[in-house]
Formats: C-alpha cells, structure tokens, sequence
C-alpha cells in the first residue's frame, strides 16, 4: 500500500515545491498523497510516477475517477479534470511530500545513510551495534528487516519505498530512537525514495553510491574508502567534513590485519594516536573496511575507541555475510548470499585463504537476467573454474527448462563442463558437498542467504 499521509495541518505544496508549476489553483494543501491509484480516496492527492517505461501520465484517468482532488506529475496530461502540481521529478517530489507528511522525522533523529556496491548491510548492523554501546536506541532498515526502535519486521526492499520509509522513520522518533541506520540501494537513488530525508552521515562503502550525498545535511559529514581510486573525485564533490578509511593509503581510520583463521581474524585500529587490537568472528578483508567505517562513525560520534572496538567484536555473524556454519564439522562451512562474480570472487578468494583442504561451492543460479555478469568482467563460470575446487549447481524454484538453460549459461562459461556437478534440489546439493567434504575442506554455499539452517540440520544429525 503506497500512502502517506499526516493529522497535521494540511500541506502546502507551493511551499514544500516552490520549483512546481501548480495549474488550476494558487496553491494546493494536502492531507494525504497517494502514488497507487487504487488507493486513492476522495480529497487525495495523486502522485503519478509512472512504471518502468517511463509513461509519467500512468494512473492519472484511474485516479481522478476514485476521487483524486489534485494530481503531482511531471507531464500535463492531455485531458485536465483537476488541479495539477508539475515538478521536474515526480518520484523526488513524492519523497519530499511524504516525509513532510510524516512531520519530517530525519530531522529529529541522527540518520546514517549506507551505500556503495557491497557490503552496506554488515556495515550497517556494525554501525548500529557501536552506537548501541552508548545505550541510545537506534532504528535500523536494511535487507535483513526494518527495527523502529521497538519491533522488527521483514524488509520487501533494503531500502524502503519513499512512503514507508517516512513512515517507518515517523515511527522511530515516536519510539525514542536518537539515530536511525538506513541501507541506501542503487535502486533506491535512482528512484529517489530518500528525497526530502536530511543525513547527518553518508557512508560510501564503493564510489558508486556517490549519489547519496545529494541528501546529506549540510551540517553533516562523509566517510569514505581511501582505498578505493574513486573516493579522491568524491572528496571534491564535498562542501563539508569527511572522514576517511583505509587499510593500504593514508587516511584518518586505518587498519592493518595481523591474522586470519576460518573462524576468526585480528587486525590493529589507529584512529590519531591510538591504535588498538580488534578481534572479530568475521573474516576477510572487506570485513576490515566495514569495521573501519562503523568506527568512523562512533567516534565522529564522540564514542570512546574502547567503546568502539566492544561494539564492533559483538557482531559475531550477519546471516548470509560469509556467515560460518561450526557444528562441530572437522571442515568448513560458510554461507553467503553472493550473486554477481565479482562478489562471489571476493568470497572464494577470502576462503581460499584459510583453506588447507578443497575449497567446494554450491550455487544457486537463477533465471533472472538483472543478474546476469557485466560482459567487461569475469562471468559466474569463469569465477567458479578458477577460483574452486568443486563447483556444484543447483536451484529450487525453477522448473525442468528454464533450470537447464540457466545451468547452460553457467557452464558455457566453463573450459571442463564435465567437472561440474548439477543437482537440481538445493538441500540435496547442500547435503551431497558436505558430505563429500573432508577434514581441513571448506564448503561455500553461494547465492542464497538462508541455507544455514540446511546445512545445520545436515550437520547435527550425520554420523
């Protein structure tokens, strides 16, 4: 259900919009917007954002017929029965309209916006954990759930639709929370679903979330990976303070990784003139960044570095982040919810790293094209010949032949298809690799967050 509304005083939009071109009135107040046209109620306001291809007038006839008073678009129709609000952007004018709706909740609590090609949800559930150590309450909307302060519930997208959004951040500050941690998709900035929120902190896990600025406050400050080539253009981009991470160049917060192991890693945190020893469940380098990143923020905070270290070794696992499976097994067993080749690369490279034995993996291809490899870079096939040992295939929601073809995809990308074992069933596949597995293998299952508990019960109840 898309709406917002508010029991405030109605909302002048030549006030909220003053770039808007408002026909048919001199001003118009609102009480309630709605961007589905089948929730539309008489006296509301219809925001017209079109679907995927662009038809910006999509629902306008619908709307008006239900009762819509006015319409916010970014195209006059052809036909105008009522009062019409024309903006540049109607999805950026609908997220500032929902939010001032909403009472505009961004500004009474301290929001920390994440984004960047990987990594946003470990850093924002270790970003939430070390502002947790100051015993404030913190609101936290990701791909694992959305946690307004009091109760937690499942997340259809990591980052909110702009009416929820508004809404779940309106129900944080009626639930006492000073600080809300948000996950910022490449989606989501390209739909502006974050449009009228203010951030007091951008984290920019990769450049490619440089978008993210765009709401920050002005007031509020950055931080970036000094590591990545990118961050050097971002800096310039910036009018305020930013702070920088890195583990290989110069920057404020450094890391230097002194030990790794299947279950856990240590590495040194200098921030100024301190340097202290973090130990964490979680390994791999990329888990240092995102550890330097949430101390970036804590101490920007003002949070004391002892502080900082507690809250980021309380993080033990992020379900399906490289999350290793222990039950006893004499191998290892991880999980983690990696799609693209790059992001399954990084994984069975950490891996190969910790790993004396084989290093298997099972993957869950999918049909989707969305997840298809970028033709400039390596492809799943090529990835899971070089990098494992073993690679099994599987899935478990595709039928006979749209399975095979999503296998043929995988393999024709293989120099030796014959070496690559394809086992429809998903727990069949999770059961046969482990099974197959010997003292000192590791077992990577790929592609999908949740078989932890496949491979638990597998594990509990062998021999």
């Amino acid at each position: 259900m898309q709406v917002c509304s508010t029991v405030a005083p109605r909302l002048s939009l030549r006030a909220l919009l003053p770039e808007a071109e408002i026909l048919g009135t001199d001003d118009l107040r609102v009480g309630r917007c709605v961007s589905d046209w089948r929730e539309v109620e008489a006296g509301d306001l219809f925001a017209a954002l079109g679907g995927d291809r662009g038809q910006h007038g999509a629902g306008i006839p619908e709307a008006v017929a239900r009762g819509a008073a006015a319409v916010v678009c970014q195209k006059a129709p052809a036909d105008r029965d009522v009062p019409l609000c024309l903006v540049p952007n109607a999805r950026d004018a609908y997220g500032r309209i929902c939010q001032a709706l909403a009472g505009n909740p961004s500004q009474q609590l301290k929001v920390i916006g994440i984004a960047g090609a990987n990594g946003k949800t470990t850093t924002s559930c270790l970003v939430a954990s070390v502002l947790l150590q100051t015993n404030c309450r913190v609101g936290l909307l990701g791909s694992l759930g959305y946690l307004d302060g009091q109760a937690i519930e499942p997340a259809a997208h990591p980052t909110p639709p702009a009416d929820r959004l508004a809404a779940l951040l309106a129900r944080m500050v009626a639930n006492g929370c000073s600080h809300a941690v948000v996950e910022v998709t490449r989606r989501s900035l390209a739909e502006s679903r974050m449009a009228g929120v203010r951030l007091d902190v951008a984290c920019i896990t990769a450049a490619r979330g440089d978008r993210l600025f765009d709401y920050l406050a002005p007031e509020g400050f950055a931080v970036l990976n000094a590591d990545d080539p990118a961050a050097a253009a971002c800096l310039r981009k910036l009018d305020g303070p930013a702070l920088t991470v890195g583990i290989d160049r110069q920057a404020e917060i450094m890391g230097t990784l002194l030990e790794q192991c299947p279950s856990e890693q240590m590495f040194l945190l200098t921030a100024g003139s301190e340097t202290v020893p973090v130990r964490t469940r979680m390994i791999g380098t990329p888990h240092v960044y995102h550890c330097l990143t949430a101390a970036a923020v804590g101490l920007a905070y003002g949070i004391d570095l002892l502080a900082v270290v507690r809250g980021l070794e309380a993080v033990e696992y992020v379900p399906g982040r490289l999350e290793r499976i222990e039950c006893g097994q004499p191998f290892g067993v991880f999980v983690d919810a990696a799609r693209t080749p790059a992001a399954l690369a990084a994984c069975l490279q950490m891996l190969r790293k910790v790993t004396a034995g084989r290093l298997m993996c099972v993957f869950k291809v999918r049909g989707d094209r969305r997840l298809s490899p970028r033709p400039t870079g390596p492809r799943l096939g090529q990835v899971l010949e070089t990098a494992a040992d073993q690679t099994v295939l599987t899935s478990d929601h595709l039928p006979g032949e749209d399975l095979r073809q999503a296998v043929a995809q995988v393999l024709d990308d293989f120099r030796q298809p014959q070496n690559v074992r394809v086992i429809a069933d998903r727990a069949a596949a999770v059961r046969w690799a482990m099974a197959e597995a010997q003292p000192g293998d590791c077992v990577l299952l790929a592609g999908q967050a949740d078989d932890g508990q496949i491979a638990r019960q597998w594990l509990y109840q062998r021999d």
